[in-house]
């Protein structure tokens, strides 16, 4: 079964109000919905902002609700000089960029103990969108702090769950795919742009839905 993990209500509804919904419960804190759109039967985890919730409720999908494929959908900020506020991009892979253990282990930030570099890999043959790289981090600020080590692990937008739910489907052996439409950009006016321009990168989002769902047998 194809399961969704999506941070937000806001950015959930953006599915569900193209969906046709069979059930709505709660398992473990997490609100859940099940469903059809476009074809394709779904769970949906709504998981809460950052990365242990990601985390967490991509291990709920994959060990309780059966999930054969993972996919992640929501707004995500602008790095690279590409990322127009609303354009949607899939994700080609990613990385946790506030993981760092490089002066413990001489690796490159964002490697997790047990892994040889920083980035997951995710499915992204065939598709329409844009590829990106996408950088997680447990913060949504407008600090300029970040820009190098961003720029250096060559991202192109950064959130704050996808990497989580890569490395557990990396971890599970789950097909894992996302998608991320530009809220804000990077720098000094970050927050205010995301307060400003959410509509509209949801809007993009669920213009796309059905695009993205279509993607997901390739």
């Amino acid at each position: 079964m194809l399961s969704i993990i999506v941070a937000m209500q806001n950015e959930a509804d953006e599915l569900l109000s193209r969906a046709h919904v069979s059930e709505e419960r709660t398992l473990y804190g997490k609100k859940i919905y099940a469903g059809n759109a476009f074809g394709k039967d779904f769970y949906l985890v709504l998981s809460g902002v950052g990365k242990t919730n990601a985390a967490a409720s991509a291990m709920l999908a994959a060990a309780k609700l059966g999930a054969d494929r993972l996919l992640n959908f929501g707004l995500a900020g602008g790095i690279s000089a590409r990322t127009d506020i609303a354009a949607v991009f899939r994700v080609s892979r990613a990385v946790q960029y506030d993981f760092d253990l490089s002066e413990v282990n001489g690796t490159q930030k964002g490697t997790l103990n047990e892994y040889p570099g920083p980035y997951f890999p995710l499915a992204c043959a065939n598709t329409v969108f844009p590829r990106a790289t996408l950088a997680t981090g447990d913060k949504l600020t407008s600090s300029l702090a970040d820009i190098p080590l961003l720029n250096e692990l060559g991202a192109d937008v950064r959130d704050m769950e996808g990497a989580a739910i890569a490395h557990v489907a990396y971890f599970t052996g789950t097909p894992f795919s996302a998608y991320k439409a530009v809220s804000n950009k990077i720098g000094a006016e970050s927050v205010t742009q995301y307060r400003q321009f959410t509509q509209r990168a949801l809007a993009a989002l669920g213009e796309n839905m059905e695009k993205i769902f279509g993607e997901l047998d390739g």
